[in-house]
């Protein structure tokens, strides 16, 4: 055959052949995983956290951030069932304990959430995240006494977490201890003048007092930044607000008097 003829044949064969494309690296699979969930992709990283498991299935972190996963997809007993495997490979590590009392709460079991976040608080008093969800099982179970304690814990633990000050000034004005309350809403707002709930909450305080004019203006700048605070179930289920607060800002949003 002449050499050229062979050449070119064999190049076609070449061209024909299928295409094989390198398989992703389980730590670039991982990586990618990560950066959805970190996102907010959700819908995007659980099936990308599900290969990461098929190819790794006992790796505790890839278990609970897929936890993580499920539960802001509304799954929170899938969330359970992952941070426990997690728990179960890693029983040292604390994040697993803390993911899985938040699916807990969410699913109103106060007595496992609160299992969870004491066993962190046992190995270390000053977790401020454990003891910020503990003050909110402790109000969800309608002790604000022990929810503003937790809550300052909290804020003292880790300098500059503004929303466990801000949960301890709403226990305050839960237990019409509304000059505390509105002294701390008032400090949080001079340090951080766009965190919305700060605002609404003295939006909320300041009404039921009677100074409307002041609590118009603070609840321009609440609204302006972030417009769930006109939703009742979301200030009681998700931001978890006590009712008291709830009850008034609610009130002042529909312009009733106190």
């Amino acid at each position: 055959m002449n050499t050229v003829v062979a050449a070119i044949l064999l190049a076609l064969v070449l061209l024909l052949q299928p295409v094989r494309i390198a398989a992703e690296t389980l730590p670039a699979l991982y990586d990618r995983a990560l950066r959805a969930s970190q996102s907010g992709d959700f819908v995007q990283a659980l099936p990308l956290w599900d290969q990461v498991l098929e190819r790794s299935p006992e790796d505790a972190a890839a278990l609970s951030n897929r936890g993580n996963v499920r539960l802001a997809l509304g799954d929170p007993d899938g969330a359970i069932l992952d941070q426990s495997r997690s728990i179960a490979l890693a029983p040292e590590e604390s994040d697993p304990h803390l993911n899985r009392g938040t699916a807990e709460e969410s699913l109103q079991d106060w007595s496992a959430a609160e299992a969870d976040y004491l066993w962190i608080l046992e190995r270390d008093p000053d977790d401020a995240a454990a003891l910020y969800n503990l003050g909110n099982v402790r109000g969800s179970q309608g002790d604000w006494d022990a929810a503003r304690r937790l809550y300052v814990e909290a804020a003292d633990a880790r300098p500059g977490f503004a929303m466990a000050r801000s949960s301890a000034a709403l226990a305050a004005w839960q237990q019409e201890d509304h000059t505390w309350a509105e002294a701390e809403l008032r400090k949080l707002i001079r340090r951080y003048p766009l965190f919305a709930d700060a605002r609404a909450a003295l939006s909320g305080l300041l009404w039921q007092g009677g100074s409307s004019g002041e609590a118009e203006s603070h609840w321009a700048a609440a609204a302006g930044l972030d417009n769930r605070y006109r939703q009742r179930d979301w200030l009681l289920e998700v931001r978890r607000w006590p009712p008291q607060p709830t009850a008034d800002l609610m009130a002042f949003l529909a312009l009733e008097q106190p």
